[in-house]
């Protein structure tokens, strides 16, 4: 069919890959970093000037990259706002990732359409500061008169499509990106004009949410440039999931992610409800402590990295010799108790070793994305198969316990850029469905990535005592968390 290429425009670099159109196999590779500016305090970006993207973009594709290429799809980082004015001009630097400046906001959103479980049925999701619609209501509470010249709203890879194109007066998005704005939702198919208007005080012109087919459009060069997606809907299409299909992702914090065949509506919050790239679904639940857990117990035993953590881990045994840690140390999320504490339970002299402490941590993240698991379980959704995704999901620790605390089989893929993979496959459907050489409704079946296998086994039943052990602390310590 041809040869495709993806980008993956990430908050800190531009990775693209080109590949066959018709297996998958990876041909060629770049890569660049993106420029910083402007860092908050926090050390992050949080205002970043969207042609930035376009130069990384140009250093990444140099050296005749995407020679023979036929058709491209775009990945990039969610929750990017772009406004621009009626004439297509930017208004302000691009809002980018977990902005804590909008936080006041996300709450006054929340107030403002009448509580969560408004928000909840409205889009699927609860108003959090990093949303486009909580940076909308920062914008026209902070900076009123760009709010007011804002007329347009994009993402970060509908405004990447649209420059590739030549800024045509056409703009599109898709469902996976959309889904996640807090103004459109994955039950109805459809945007909430009026909760644009709540957030920023008048109503801006939105993208046209295109199919998972369709393409966005051709280049003057006579390129096809696919729908584009998300980077989360991009890794979930690269990985290949399907139904009974989780991803549990270890970074700082944690995410729980399957693919399910509808919306959900969770008025708690704790659910949020995206759409993929396919036609699917794929609720999240997300914890605001994972990998943070295990490198605080690092630093306290002296462990000179998350790998030595682990070794030491493995010096104790399944339930830490009775040491309970329930990790909430930056409260939590799931359960939602954002200003609490961890704890740490089960201490006896027998048990006040560095090497069960180790395990402990180990144990108390992976109970708490089990926890995760279960709120999902608790909603229908199936869970066969767990993809453990994060530099983490490397550690002996990590894959010796994983399988028995989640109680299914879980899948370590290799290392790869699946968001570049997953928005070249995309390119690729796009392509195909042009041509007429593949079906609109069913993506291209590219080879799997290798991958280490692990099955719970005869662990099954130890696993499940320790995960026992751990629920027992956390409703000693939080009684009803999961009911309030």
């Amino acid at each position: 069919m041809g040869i495709v290429a993806g980008l993956d425009s990430s908050p800190d670099f531009t990775r693209i890959v080109v590949c066959d159109a018709d297996t998958g196999a990876v041909l060629r590779q770049g890569y660049a970093p993106h420029p910083v500016e402007n860092p908050d305090s926090g050390g992050r970006l949080s205002d970043v000037d969207p042609q930035a993207w376009l130069l990384s973009l140009g250093e990444a594709a140099g050296g005749g990259l995407l020679e023979g290429v036929q058709a491209i799809g775009v990945s990039s980082q969610q929750n990017a706002v772009v406004p621009l004015d009626a004439q297509g001009n930017t208004v302000r630097p691009a809002m980018i990732g977990g902005d804590k400046r909008a936080q006041v906001a996300a709450a006054d959103l929340i107030d403002a359409l009448g509580g969560r479980e408004a928000w909840a049925q409205a889009v699927g999701c609860v108003p959090q500061a990093a949303q486009p619609v909580t940076k909308l209501r920062w914008l026209a509470k902070t900076e009123p008169e760009a709010a007011l010249r804002t007329a347009v709203l994009m993402q970060a890879h509908d405004w990447l499509v649209w420059q590739l194109l030549g800024r045509p007066v056409r703009r599109t998005t898709d469902r996976g990106g959309a889904s996640g704005t807090g103004y459109w939702s994955a039950a109805t198919g459809g945007y909430r004009p009026d909760l644009v208007e709540l957030a920023l005080g008048h109503q801006a012109m939105l993208p046209e949410v295109i199919g998972p087919s369709d393409a966005a459009g051709t280049t003057p060069e006579g390129l096809l440039i696919s729908a584009g997606t998300g980077e989360t809907m991009a890794a979930a299409l690269g990985l290949g999931l399907g139904m009974g299909d989780v991803v549990v992702s270890l970074g700082a914090s944690g995410s729980v992610m399957a693919v399910h065949p509808e919306a959900l509506v969770d008025p708690s919050g704790m659910i949020t409800s995206l759409a993929d790239a396919t036609g699917m679904h794929l609720p999240v639940v997300t914890t605001l402590n994972a990998v943070r857990t295990l490198r605080g117990a690092a630093e306290l035993l002296g462990a000179p990295d998350l790998e030595g953590l682990s070794d030491l881990a493995m010096k104790s045994t399944p339930g830490s010799h009775g040491l309970v840690m329930l990790p909430y140390l930056e409260g939590e999320r799931t359960p939602n108790l954002p200003h609490t504490a961890g704890t740490l339970a089960g201490l006896r002299r027998e048990s006040m070793k560095p090497e069960h402490f180790a395990r402990a941590a180990f144990e108390g993240m992976l109970c708490g994305l089990a926890d995760a698991l279960d709120v999902l379980r608790g909603r229908g959704v199936s869970v066969q198969r767990i993809f453990l995704l994060g530099a983490a999901a490397e550690l002996p620790a990590v894959q010796a316990a994983a399988p028995a605390l989640f109680g299914a089989q879980v899948v370590v893929p290799q290392p790869a850029d699946y968001a570049a993979i997953g928005a070249a496959r995309q390119a690729a459907w796009a392509l195909g469905a042009k041509q007429g050489t593949l079906d609109p409704r069913t993506p291209p079946v590219w080879q799997g990535a290798a991958a280490v296998v692990l099955d719970p086994g005869e662990d099954l039943a130890v696993g499940q005592a320790v995960r026992q052990q751990y629920v027992s602390v956390r409703e000693q310590t939080h009684p009803g968390a999961f009911r309030a």
